[in-house]
């Protein structure tokens, strides 16, 4: 069936658009910066104002350059960044601003957390880090009674945008599942869980699944745009689920890394599979009756962006100075930038260098951020082999993944092929404009794989020397937990 549907995905960096037609053609896309406030060390901070005006200003821009296809538009999914705090007043005011995943104050309430509700980790499939929501009101609870008191409705980003768009409070499972209220199992909300945080129902959007109707545009935000008639709302996704949609991982076993700020291994899985005690996250799919794994690294693709501005040098810039020869590092990186979840879930560990020498060239370490990254992800590989879930190949998504040298280095690392698929840039975007399609009445774009552009396999003798390489990088972390902690532990 012809249709058009829309995709908006709040991320951390910027907010995307993108306009999609039959057999998964992008019309047209937009991207529009944000910026993240850090008031003080280990937090961080939006304005979800700031993601109005990007979102507005991303959809004025596809009015002006596609009006005619932005007029047909059947349906609107949503994708955000998740976990984030954005606290409701009675009147539709924000309380304060959006406390985000990568914030890591409450470490205290994650323990008290735990302690007060024993069930926390049987009914939510993860542990209690300070990412998730939960920890976020508590915190918020205990340091700012006055603005806890006046909270309506607790939303996500794309809850919160939702609701600007429709005037609906609704979430989808994929995107509860990080907040720590979420029955995972049974796909609704936990009682118990609200009331650990001393929250109840009523302050909770209604759920959804990701392909479900959620809404409907405000006719005077269709008209702002030229729409010939208000489009529906899907449910949509956070935003890994919306990626995974976006290159057709919704059957069990699918996969893909993602290379975006933070970094994700993920995996599609059939039923329910937690394993909190190696910190995998346990989530609800944006599809019905699926779910599945992750492995998270809190500095990914921004690990390279940080260092880039460090150096003063644009991205590819760097890559281009690595030599060809295809020799290691001889510089260690550990990627802790903002701390890290799996396996380690350690919110006040820091990354660094180690092993510069006189001769160290700026190719050296340039390189070892690259590989550093890498081998996080390899942790996070082997949490989920610990829950039984193993990995054969994978899509590769996300800004770093436009790197050839990148995913070829983790291909090797990994010991898995991976393959660079259309639209992995805009892939939350264009997925959240495939859950539209299918909330309109087409459920089989969903499933459709992404095209692949290029695969890289495993180069077993890479694979062997890596292992070994992995092995010692896995000492890094204690010396920087140590250092950061302020122990001096035998790190072995």
């Amino acid at each position: 069936m012809s249709m058009i549907t829309l995709g908006i995905d709040i991320g951390t960096s910027g907010v995307k658009v993108a306009l999609v037609g039959d057999d998964d053609r992008v019309i047209g896309h937009s991207s529009q910066p944000l910026t993240v406030s850090r008031p003080h060390a280990g937090w961080s901070e939006q304005a979800p104002d700031d993601w109005w005006a990007a979102t507005c200003a991303g959809l004025d821009e596809l009015k002006a350059q596609h009006p005619a296809e932005l007029a047909e538009t059947a349906a609107i999914g949503l994708s955000g960044q998740m976990h984030g705090a954005t606290l409701v007043g009675a009147k539709g005011e924000t309380l304060r601003p959006c406390i985000l995943w990568n914030d890591g104050r409450s470490d205290v309430e994650c323990a008290e957390l735990e302690r007060d509700w024993p069930a926390l980790r049987q009914v939510t499939g993860n542990i209690a880090m300070p990412g998730f929501t939960a920890p976020k009101i508590a915190w918020v609870r205990k340091h700012e009674p006055a603005v806890f008191a006046r909270i309506d409705k607790v939303l996500l980003p794309k809850a919160w945008l939702r609701w600007k768009l429709s005037g609906e409070f609704a979430e989808d499972m994929s995107d509860a599942s990080g907040t720590l209220w979420l029955d995972v199992g049974a796909r609704r909300w936990s009682e118990a869980a609200l009331a650990a945080t001393g929250l109840t129902l009523a302050q909770m959007p209604r759920l959804v699944e990701g392909s479900e109707v959620a809404g409907q545009l405000k006719p005077e935000l269709a008209a702002r745009w030229g729409m010939r008639r208000a489009p529906l709302i899907a449910g949509g996704a956070g935003d890994n689920a919306a990626g995974a949609v976006g290159v057709g991982a919704v059957h069990p076993g699918d996969a893909f890394v993602s290379l975006g700020t933070s970094g994700v291994l993920w995996a599609t899985t059939e039923r329910f599979a937690p394993n909190p005690a190696h910190a995998v996250h346990a989530f609800c799919h944006a599809v019905p009756n699926t779910w599945h794994q992750m492995g998270v690294l809190l500095s990914a693709a921004s690990s390279l962006a940080w260092w880039a501005g460090v150096t003063g040098r644009h991205e590819p810039e760097l890559l281009a100075e690595i030599p060809a020869d295809g020799a290691p590092s001889p510089v260690w990186f550990a990627p802790y930038l903002s701390g890290e979840r799996t396996p380690h879930n350690d919110t006040r560990v820091r990354g660094g260098f180690l092993g510069l020498a006189a001769d160290s060239t700026r190719a050296d370490l340039t390189l070892a951020v690259l590989e550093g990254v890498a081998y996080a992800l390899r942790d996070a590989q082997q949490s989920l082999a610990s829950a039984g879930t193993v990995l054969h190949e994978a899509a590769a998504i996300g800004g770093g993944a436009r790197s050839p040298l990148w995913v070829q280095t983790i291909a090797d690392v990994l010991g898995i092929t991976l393959h660079q698929v259309a639209e992995s840039e805009i892939g939350c975007a264009f997925g959240a404009a495939r859950l539209a399609r299918m909330a309109a009445g087409d459920p089989i774009g969903v499933a459709r794989p992404a095209t692949k552009l290029r695969s890289f396999v495993p180069r077993p003798e890479r694979t062997a020397l890596h292992a070994q390489r992995h092995a010692q990088w896995q000492r890094l972390y204690p010396l920087a937990r140590d250092f950061a902690h302020g122990t001096s532990q035998d790190p072995q």
